[in-house]
């Protein structure tokens, strides 16, 4: 299932200027491409571990059926609310009634159409995120996104070079690291 992003998080000033201070930049004449690369790195970090870092407003699509069907996206704060997708008009708010709910103590989200109307496919509205904002963000997590910018900054001119996380990047975010058997 694709996920969709309804609300991004916002990425607080002191992201930024933490960068800035790791790599001793004192102007604000690469601020845009210091921010591109931080979200990168959160990108990144998401992939790496399985679970989006900030909060933000999520959607997925999923089969309007009876089955428990599990979102993609962790840690799932809350679900917010569930749309019927029918073949053809506009979507449909379901009311509660018509769906179940289940939040794993790991983050993790279930949802089970119970009266789908004339739904094929549900669009589930939640919040995910590891933290409410940077602050929040726990340390290894938050220091392995600023190394991993300051590290694609300091080899922006490379060649043919990703951005996948050095082994000590690694390191900081493997102990929030969940895998998944697909």
């Amino acid at each position: 299932m694709k996920r969709a992003i309804i609300a991004p998080p916002a990425l607080a000033p002191a992201a930024l200027d933490e960068l800035k201070a790791w790599l001793a930049i004192t102007t604000s004449s690469e601020d845009s491409t210091l921010t591109a690369l931080l979200n990168a790195a959160l990108e990144t970090c998401e992939a790496f571990t399985g679970l989006m870092p900030l909060e933000a407003g999520c959607e997925e699509v999923l089969p309007a059926d009876t089955c428990w069907r599990a979102l993609q996206t962790r840690p799932v704060q809350a679900v917010t609310g569930v749309e019927g997708i029918p073949p053809e008009g506009a979507r449909f708010a379901l009311a509660p009634a018509d769906y179940a709910i289940d939040l794993d103590a790991d983050g993790g989200a279930h949802v089970r159409i119970v009266n789908p109307g004339a739904a094929g496919r549900v669009a589930v509205r939640f919040t995910a995120g590891l933290a409410p904002d940077w602050a929040g963000l726990p340390d290894g997590v938050r220091h392995g996104v600023i190394r991993l910018a300051a590290e694609a900054y300091r080899r922006r001119d490379g060649e043919g070079q990703g951005l996948s996380p050095p082994a000590a990047i690694v390191a900081l975010w493997r102990p929030w690291r969940r895998m998944r058997v697909a």
